[in-house]
């Protein structure tokens, strides 16, 4: 639960993209478009059906011009080449009107509870119009090109949860189709990605009808859906502690179940060595401008040469094989930690796939009153040790604030002693609180319960609801000084996007990043195709 392992997270089986691609394999989706009423330049409307749990759900779509001088990816942007909804159900004439009215106006628009997810996306120029000009003469891209960059468009947000209007959780929590974490939003982009493949070549068909040629498969399937996500997304893994421990104790518990096994088939060591071989050639292709990331891929390019000279199929036939990759990993640097992790989980689906059922929480920290004060200070000095270690007399300690931008209208990182505004703190100085508590509970009668303390300190509420809600969840904290000068959010943000299945991480700064989602995974109509489960680290070309 540190920043710089959490930083160095990949993707694995139990991450939600994956999660969702073999549900939707387990029940033989078929994605259908009712709906193509988009132009030769490529703007108009399409809508996108499914049926997935007994339940009908449809993309709406919306393709418009949009002049350059408007094109940001920033948040507080009021214009996109494109914006999506995810429709509860099957939109009447009347909803499309309506939802073409408002979507592309996203927060400024007006939405209703049968907007399940509200989304949008900005073309990625190069490579959209590289594609289509190749496509419209007959041509396939070039796939170095689609190597480098990796998707058509970016999306810049996709809400959900009663964002700006759109359906609560608790509308589609009881379906067990979308019960786990942000599987509506996986969903939606996963469709999204299909348009941008059908926009493109729709675009080139119109263009030249008599001489066009469809995507390579390959090539299709390589080019996923790009991201661009900053410091409103950190936040999220402090504030939903519960949820955090139940994603970190599902990969924690799978990687135990993997590492236990007695011995390997000669199937799943030989599964095992392909999936390392691709991971290199993954890594090869993984590419970015930033130097500490760049420096930590070269590195791990090195490590992972090392470790494919080391593990042979004769070096994993004795017992206890995976508990000696993970081992014999521990040597090099925490990106190949990590990455072995991902590794040694994905041929085991049959015995770690059922712990996706347990990633999602109705749960709410809980204050407990009647705890007695010897309690309360127990657990402190228990579970939060590596807090109250930490000096904050050191100016070095408390250098940054978390705060809400009015402007930019997300959470923003400001310098203590150099902005304004510290007085507008966010609460996620969990450290510096604990320490706080640690102080009054001295004073305090050990036999005294919770609730008497806490009418003579309200302040301390929030801090010790979070020191009891650790008690039962080993994994609900970043044990980490958040408001440190060394404190890198990007390590968080890098953390959840894993969990979410994203790959190809490019730090833009330590405070964003981009990321390519879907890239590798099965398009709708290869959806039940043998390899279609077979997408992690992906390579171009497809699966190795």
């Amino acid at each position: 639960m540190r920043l710089s392992r959490m930083g160095a997270f990949f993707p694995t089986r139990l991450s939600f993209m994956p999660t969702l691609i073999r549900r939707l394999r387990a029940e033989r989706v078929e994605v259908t478009r009712p709906l193509w009423e988009i132009d030769a330049e490529g703007y108009g409307r399409a809508v996108y059906r499914l049926t997935l749990g007994g339940e009908r759900y449809s993309l709406v779509c919306f393709s418009t011009p949009l002049p350059s001088e408007k094109r940001t990816d920033r948040v507080i942007a009021e214009a996109w080449d494109s914006s999506y909804v995810l429709f509860d159900g099957e939109p009447s004439r009347a909803e499309i009107a309506r939802l073409e009215a408002n979507a592309p106006r996203q927060e400024a628009g007006r939405f209703s509870a049968k907007e399940l997810v509200l989304s949008r996306a900005n073309k990625s120029l190069r490579l959209f119009q590289h594609v289509v000009d190749r496509l419209a003469a007959g041509r396939q891209p070039d796939a170095a090109l689609v190597g480098k960059i990796g998707y058509l468009m970016r999306t810049t947000a996709v809400y959900g949860n009663g964002k700006f209007g759109v359906a609560d959780r608790m509308r589609i929590a009881g379906r067990p189709a979308l019960v786990g974490p942000f599987q509506a939003e996986m969903l939606t982009v996963w469709l999204i990605r299909g348009f941008t493949h059908d926009l493109v070549e729709h675009i080139a068909r119109a263009r030249n009808p008599e001489g066009f040629v469809p995507l390579d498969p390959r090539l299709k399937r390589h080019i996923g859906i790009g991201n661009a996500t900053g410091l409103g997304m950190a936040p999220f893994l402090v504030s939903h502690p519960v949820l955090l421990n139940n994603w970190m104790l599902a990969r924690e518990t799978a990687l135990a179940r993997v590492k236990a096994i007695r011995m390997a088939s000669p199937e799943t060591i030989e599964r095992f060595l392909a999936l390392l071989d691709r991971a290199r050639h993954h890594v090869d292709e993984w590419s970015v401008e930033d130097a500490r990331q760049m420096g930590r891929i070269r590195r791990l390019r090195f490590e992972l040469s090392e470790l494919a000279r080391l593990v042979t199929p004769a070096w994993l036939a004795p017992p206890e094989p995976w508990h000696r990759v993970v081992a014999a990993s521990e040597g090099f640097s925490e990106e190949c930690q990590e990455l072995m992790v991902s590794l040694v989980l994905e041929p085991q689906g049959d015995l770690v796939d059922d712990l996706t059922d347990g990633m999602a929480s109705a749960t709410e920290a809980r204050l407990e009153p009647a705890m007695a004060i010897r309690e309360l200070a127990s657990l402190v000095e228990r579970r939060f040790g590596w807090a109250t270690g930490i000096d904050f007399t050191q100016p070095e300690a408390d250098a940054q604030f978390w705060y809400v931008s009015e402007e930019k209208l997300e959470p923003r990182l400001g310098e203590r002693r150099k902005e304004p505004g510290a007085e507008k703190e966010m609460p996620l100085d969990v450290a510096r609180q604990v320490q706080s508590l640690a102080v009054a509970l001295k004073g305090a009668d050990p036999e005294e319960s919770v609730a008497a303390f806490l009418m003579r300190h309200p302040e301390l509420r929030h801090v010790t609801r979070r020191v009891q809600t650790a008690a039962h969840y080993a994994y609900s904290e970043i044990q980490e000084n958040l408001i440190a000068r060394d404190c890198l959010p990007i390590d968080m943000l890098r953390c959840k996007l894993s969990f979410f299945g994203a790959s190809k991480f490019d730090p833009k700064s330590d405070r964003w990043t981009r990321i390519t989602l879907y890239q590798g995974a099965p398009t709708a109509e290869r959806l039940l195709d043998a390899e279609a489960d077979d997408w992690c680290f992906p390579v171009l070309g497809g699966a190795a």
